[in-house]
């Protein structure tokens, strides 16, 4: 199998398996596990796509905020697209480092600050977790 070109990564595609929703809020209000709100949610999965460079969340509806601290524990699948969004490389598992730029993610949790745009607060693309070993 050939090595990836991590070179050409211009997205990462999150496919979270969140266990407890209500660890978040939206727009300043607290969720509810039972009737969640965050954008872009699909089933029992989160499933945004950002933009490496930027750290802007794909698709996120303008004027939304939202603070994140998802338990995900090894229940994910974090893929790097190119910029036409095929996959290059995937993972499965452990949270990439980069989607804790809020606190000590420790591989288990996404802790995010978004803002307005969809950008993430603090952002910094880390492909390290997606390096060959």
């Amino acid at each position: 199998m050939p090595t990836p070109d991590l070179t050409q990564a211009r997205f990462l595609a999150v496919e979270a398996e969140v266990r407890y929703w209500e660890d978040a809020e939206v727009n300043g209000q607290p969720e509810d596990d039972d009737a969640p709100t965050i954008p872009l949610k699909q089933g029992e999965l989160w499933v945004p796509v950002i933009e490496l460079a930027s750290g802007q969340i794909q698709d996120w509806p303008a004027g939304t905020t939202a603070r994140t601290h998802y338990k995900v524990c090894d229940a994910g699948r974090y893929a790097l697209l190119d910029a036409q969004r095929a996959e290059i490389v995937a993972i499965e598992g452990y949270v990439p480092d980069m989607l804790a730029p809020e606190g000590r993610g420790f591989g288990d949790y996404i802790i995010l600050a978004i803002g307005p745009d969809g950008t993430i607060a603090h952002w910094k693309a880390n492909l390290d977790a997606f390096a060959p070993r």
